[in-house]
């Protein structure tokens, strides 16, 4: 049984000083309602993705926070999964409607962050890492930097060919009207940006983010109609790998996303060659080309001289990735991550991604990826 997504809304992602964690749910919940052409009281369940406010805002039930912005005391369910807390969401709320638990639910992802400091939010988003690292002092660009030298070294991957994704990111949320970073940027923009962490620098990096977004979710036999094409989530399968990079059987790879990856391709039926377009976890830029490995669109080693050459890019042949933009443009406000995927997958499917759309859109791929690949949910939707 396929589930139907009914209606999907993003916020706009950025530096949203004027709005509250809760105004962001409310905003995001009710244009995915809009969308789906329903009312609150036809919600029967909602699923939120967060990993911060409890941290960050000191609410950690944010459940009855959704519900009491709808007027509906329904069953809520808060997700964490680091920036996996979006995608796992979805994958509970699937589950749920696959149980014939519900028949219509809400997911909801949100996340304020740009009201603390840089370096209250990096180390709070440590909170996703392991005892060791953070007793090292390891940040998350430090371990993504100790990928991309892994990789590098491996399958002598450039710094040009990082940065070729950030170009690439940036091209596609200048079409994006809800984008943190509406504007494009070149090769040697992004080498010249202030150094992170060696080979990462600043433009390599998804930035500190505020944002929602909001699906609603249906089982297949709904009589629920909407003026929208109806779009399919065929599959959602979630694997997980050690909280420590110490501990991995590979520095080249992320396990949890091949696993999820490979559930996901078998019960959808598809292959990695039926994707035409895929929103991916691109938190670095070293995250997006181990990513089209991880799921088989490219071959180990060969990803980054792909996108140098304008590969995956709107307007070239074949498979299109992170027409929102990705985190790295788009923004990344974690715990809304992986919704907002799902939301721009539905909208290209829909045909309804306007100066973003990909031409004859018909199977769309999320990759949404827990800290530094202790989690990943993959998810694999149809027309």
């Amino acid at each position: 049984m396929a589930i139907t997504v009914l209606g999907a809304s993003t916020t706009n992602f950025g530096e949203l000083w004027n709005q509250s964690l809760r105004d962001l749910i409310r905003e995001a919940s009710l244009l995915a309602l809009k969308d789906a052409n329903l009312s609150p009281k036809d919600v029967e369940a909602v699923f939120v993705g967060n990993m911060l406010s409890g941290i960050l805002g000191s609410q950690e039930q944010l459940g009855p926070v959704v519900t009491e912005e709808l007027g509906i005391n329904v069953s809520a369910t808060r997700v964490e999964a680091a920036c996996a807390s979006g995608g796992l969401a979805i994958y509970e709320a699937v589950n749920s409607l696959l149980s014939q638990r519900f028949t219509t639910v809400l997911v909801v992802g949100a996340e304020k962050m740009t009201d603390k400091p840089a370096e209250k939010i990096t180390s709070s988003l440590m909170a996703a890492g392991s005892d060791a690292e953070r007793q090292a002092g390891a940040t998350f660009p430090s371990l993504y930097a100790l990928l991309a030298k892994a990789h590098m070294e491996k399958y002598g991957t450039s710094e040009e060919e990082m940065a070729a994704v950030a170009v690439k990111n940036h091209y596609h949320a200048s079409l994006n009207g809800q984008a943190q970073f509406r504007f494009s940027i070149t090769i040697e923009q992004v080498l010249k940006s202030t150094k992170i962490c060696d080979p990462l620098k600043l433009l390599d990096c998804s930035p500190i983010t505020d944002g929602a977004a909001a699906v609603v979710l249906t089982s297949e036999n709904s009589k629920q109609k909407t003026v929208n094409r109806h779009v399919y989530i065929n599959a959602c399968e979630t694997a997980t790998d050690t909280l420590g990079l110490a501990q991995r059987e590979s520095l080249t790879e992320l396990k949890a996303t091949k696993l999820a990856a490979e559930k996901a391709y078998k019960k959808a039926g598809v292959t990695p060659k039926d994707i035409d377009v895929a929103e991916l976890h691109d938190c670095f830029t070293i995250a997006e080309i181990m990513a089209v490995e991880d799921l088989g669109f490219f071959k180990k080693g060969e990803a980054g001289k792909k996108f140098l050459q304008g590969e995956t890019k709107l307007g070239s042949k074949g498979l299109i990735t992170n027409t929102s933009g990705g985190l790295k443009a788009c923004g990344h406000p974690v715990g809304a991550t992986g919704i907002k995927q799902i939301a721009e997958i539905t909208k290209q499917l829909r045909g309804k991604a306007e100066k973003k759309q990909v031409e004859n859109a018909k199977v769309g791929l999320c990759q949404n990826v827990g800290g530094s690949g202790a989690t990943a949910v993959v998810t694999i939707l149809t027309n």
